[in-house]
């Protein structure tokens, strides 16, 4: 599993390496499935406004 962040204030979390066919967007989250059905990647959008702001300046040292 990977994190990651983006300019546009998204936290990126990768499940697996496989490749992305299609996606299914619940509110603001983004899921990313495989060819067979399997979650891949976790995009959230707007992250900042759900967690502290020690949260986030912990999650983007690391």
């Amino acid at each position: 599993m990977q994190l990651g962040t983006d300019s546009s204030a998204e936290l990126l979390v990768e499940l697996s390496q496989e490749p992305i066919v299609y996606a299914e967007e619940e509110g603001q989250v983004i899921l990313h499935y495989s060819p067979d059905d399997k979650l891949v990647l976790v995009e959230t959008l707007d992250f900042r406004r759900f967690m502290s702001k020690d949260a986030v300046a912990a999650l983007l040292a690391s």
